[in-house]
């Protein structure tokens, strides 16, 4: 919709012209009194302090699904199916589990991502090491109340991690392709 002339006020300077149109936002903006200011960060804060008591069902529901998904492609083997459904279940737990207070269960699935996308043949991965991300992703999440355990897990997701990364840049040598992203610097689990 093109603008009046009316509405557009040209200043005549004898090198130049200044041109100022009409901020159109001005008829949209809704002016509020100061004592009525709405805070939308203090209202998604209000909504996930409402919501925090649900965070640990669902962060044993998303553990539940990892453990179900290693069993499954324990016993059909590594499939494509269940290779996926595996690092979808380590995937969605590192989405999830800052935002459900369980940083280093994070970190822990994180690694575990690493492995599953970078190991060449995830059935030739060592069984003990996706077993212990898994059963460390389970403590974290079921002994987190404690407060002598989040520098436990934070020691234990560094160490884990370590390991993944000394073993994934053993069967990698030979794809650089990998080795990049590999050797990339390791996130430090939030406290």
């Amino acid at each position: 919709m093109p603008n009046s002339k009316s509405d557009i006020d040209v200043q005549k300077f004898s090198d130049h012209h200044v041109i100022t149109q009409p901020n159109p936002l001005r008829k949209v903006l809704r002016r509020m009194a100061e004592d009525d200011i709405d805070d939308p960060v203090a209202r998604a804060e209000k909504a996930l302090a409402d919501m925090s008591g649900e965070f640990k069902q669902w962060m044993d529901i998303e553990v539940g699904r990892l453990a179900a998904a290693h069993a499954a492609a324990l016993k059909e083997g590594f499939t494509k199916p269940a290779r996926d459904e595996l690092f979808r279940a380590a995937h969605d737990i590192k989405g999830d589990s800052a935002t459900f207070g369980f940083p280093s269960a994070g970190a822990v699935a994180e690694s575990l991502c690493r492995i599953i996308e970078h190991a060449p043949d995830l059935a030739r991965v060592p069984t003990d090491l996706i077993v212990h991300h898994i059963n460390a992703i389970q403590a974290i999440v079921h002994q987190h109340t404690k407060l002598d355990t989040i520098s436990i897990s934070n020691e234990l997701s560094r160490r884990l991690r370590g390991v993944a990364d000394e073993y994934l840049a053993r069967v990698n040598r030979d794809r650089p392709e990998h080795l990049e992203a590999i050797m990339a610097p390791s996130i430090a689990p939030a406290d």
